[in-house]
């Protein structure tokens, strides 16, 4: 795809200083710019690779002043890098726009599909399925029976989605995700031997969640695992049976939330972080990466560490514990002092 300077321009409500019939194709940094690609400027420590970029167009602050000639066709805007953002978007969304239902593909006959919706090749879509307007769904999908899925959807390749799963308006499931998987549910028997309990509730996801590649989560042992409004979930991220994550929580890769714990809304979670089950962990909380969570947290508590307390407390023990090597040593040398005055 190919873009003026002009178009651009108009889609950014942008100000052109240049040949505004300017065409790029592709995108670049600053600093490995190349002819037909287009990048941006927003931090002034990258200003002097504005004067020896090979990119075409660059978008900019309406703040910046030359201090020599250039030789590339600026887009002058009130923020370079929300406008860049905005741009990718917009670009995602043409790239993206996929119609139409590509074959082999099983669709059931109860299925109910709104309109302008993508299948990729290889799709299966079960029993009285309900899908919303303008969804797409990229090629090795599965949609599981009595599954509700609202507008505005993207499911990547490879997604699966089990039966009786609700998911909301405008929400993007990257590949290989799992959604509505049974809970880690098992008793033993007289014999020792563990029996599966059935999981028989569903997942609910809200509007606008993300979801990143190879992400689990669980269906309900009873009742429904709750992603809320607005939850950013990363790659490869665990969430078991009967989870509940709070409006607008962000959480990081390779996380993993055990069984029946709530979380608040709001609330960062970084890398690797462990929490066990059972829990309630309030709104705002910010819990530090591959830091194990054993017990509730209150609203807006930041904490690190295995098990982990508050991060200040932290930071000061941390720096204790880098010195106990040499702490050691002195009580050695007080010892070995010791000994050597009482064995005069």
């Amino acid at each position: 795809m190919k873009f003026t300077a002009e178009k651009i321009a108009t889609i950014l409500d942008g100000e052109i200083e240049g040949n505004p019939n300017e065409e790029v194709f592709k995108l670049s940094k600053i600093e490995e710019g190349e002819n037909g690609s287009l990048t941006f400027l927003s931090n002034p420590k990258y200003q002097h690779y504005l004067y020896t970029t090979n990119a075409s167009i660059a978008i900019v602050n309406k703040t910046f002043v030359p201090e020599k000639q250039l030789n590339i066709t600026l887009i002058k805007v009130e923020n370079a890098y929300e406008s860049f953002s905005k741009l990718l978007d917009f670009y995602n969304q043409v790239k993206n726009n996929k119609s139409g239902r590509e074959t082999p593909h099983f669709i059931s006959e109860s299925v109910k599909i709104g309109k302008n919706e993508y299948i990729g090749a290889f799709t299966y879509i079960g029993e009285n399925v309900v899908i919303g307007e303008n969804v797409k769904i990229y090629p090795n999908c599965f949609i599981g029976d009595n599954s509700v899925i609202g507008d505005n959807c993207v499911f990547f390749s490879g997604v699966k989605i089990y039966s009786e799963t609700q998911i909301g308006n405008n929400c993007k499931i990257h590949s290989n995700c799992a959604i509505g998987s049974d809970g880690f549910g098992f008793v033993p028997n007289a014999e020792g031997f563990y029996l599966a309990i059935p999981q028989t509730g569903n997942v609910i996801i809200e509007d606008y969640v993300d979801i990143g590649a190879g992400a689990t989560i669980d269906r309900a042992t009873l009742g429904s695992t709750i992603i809320r409004q607005g939850v950013k979930l990363d790659n490869q991220i665990q969430i078991a049976h009967n989870v509940e994550i709070g409006k607008n929580t962000v959480i990081a890769a390779q996380t993993g939330i055990a069984g029946s714990t709530k979380i608040g809304e709001n609330c960062m979670i970084g890398g690797q972080v462990g929490i066990v089950g059972h829990l309630v962990i309030g709104n705002g909380v910010k819990i530090q990466a591959q830091s194990g969570i054993s017990k509730n947290l209150k609203d807006n508590e930041v904490v690190q560490g295995s098990p982990a307390f508050g991060y200040s407390d932290f930071n000061k023990s941390y720096v204790h514990f880098r010195n106990l090597p040499k702490l050691v040593s002195a009580v050695n040398n007080i010892e070995k002092g010791l000994n050597a005055q009482n064995n005069k």
